[in-house]
């Protein structure tokens, strides 16, 4: 149970962060759900508490951009004004194979968004989740990390664009980033770990396009292959909650079982210049 927890959900409105959000309440904890589409948001939290059959006090919803530095700052302030506490975030919000794009910042949408934006949200939460602990970070990568590859010439895929590797490198630079917290992260009281939730039938694949007369094919083999949004969100619950994981720092996760990454994933130099390079593009100065 998850009585008094105070927990945030990225990209909460649809999907696996819906169903995250969902499980959570359940287990009698309470929700901040973090979504760009405020409306959408809220009409989930309605169908989440009519489910569930939850208190209204369990579920909040704030508006938050992560394809916006700004937008990131204005909500990381106001929960540090309004929040006590913060026991466990969740990196979940994500951008899958987009056409090329730019954030409002100038960053490539799918890098800016699945990891640069929550980098950032992670640093300004970060003295919050410490001043709570026992608290935890959960990050929610892909399996597809492992077509992934850090080109620090070209981050911003300005030379060139292919958005399933965009998505990958983005993957990839989720399970760096947990690797490298973990370390920073080493007697403070706050864990991080990440998951692979496997293939979830969700709108993620929004941007993918499928011919016509495929769809119906396509819709019924989803049912039979396909998790359910429940069932991808399953260790993204438990990593939030289970004591199994208690002091467990800089792991992945999949079905709620530890993982073996591949070496690109457990890199500590190119963890480490990544995060270099992230601070400096966000602007954190130390």
């Amino acid at each position: 149970m998850m009585n008094g927890k105070t927990v945030i959900v990225t990209g909460a409105n649809s999907g696996i962060g819906r169903a995250t959000a969902a499980g959570i309440v359940r287990l009698k904890g309470r929700v901040i759900m973090a979504c760009r589409d405020r409306s959408s948001a809220e009409e989930a939290a309605r169908e989440i508490l009519q489910e569930t059959g939850a208190d209204s006090s369990l579920l909040s919803v704030r508006q938050l951009d992560l394809a916006s530095l700004t937008s990131v700052h204005t909500f990381c302030q106001d929960i540090m004004k309004e929040e006590p506490r913060l026991d466990v975030l969740i990196n979940n919000a994500g951008i899958y194979q987009c056409p090329y794009t730019k954030t409002e910042d100038g960053f490539e949408m799918q890098f800016g968004v699945n990891h640069l934006g929550h980098f950032l949200l992670t640093h300004l939460l970060l003295d919050l989740l410490k001043r709570s602990s026992p608290s935890r970070i959960v990050v929610v990568s892909s399996k597809l990390y492992k077509h992934g590859h850090i080109d620090f010439e070209d981050l911003n895929s300005e030379q060139s664009y292919n958005k399933a590797f965009a998505y990958s490198r983005s993957k990839l630079a989720n399970l760096l980033f947990t690797l490298e917290l973990g370390h920073r992260l080493e007697g403070s009281g706050v864990t991080v770990n990440a998951l692979t939730p496997g293939i979830v039938r969700t709108n993620l694949g929004r941007h993918v396009h499928i011919p016509l007369l495929a769809k119906p094919l396509f819709n019924l083999l989803s049912r039979s292959l396909f998790k359910s949004p429940e069932e991808g969100a399953a260790t993204s619950v438990f990593l939030a909650c289970s004591p199994d994981v208690d002091g467990v720092q800089g792991k992945c996760f999949a079905d709620c079982q530890p993982q073996v990454l591949l070496d690109k994933a457990t890199d500590l130099e190119v963890a480490s210049k990544l995060w270099d390079i992230s601070e400096v593009m966000v602007g954190i100065t130390t």
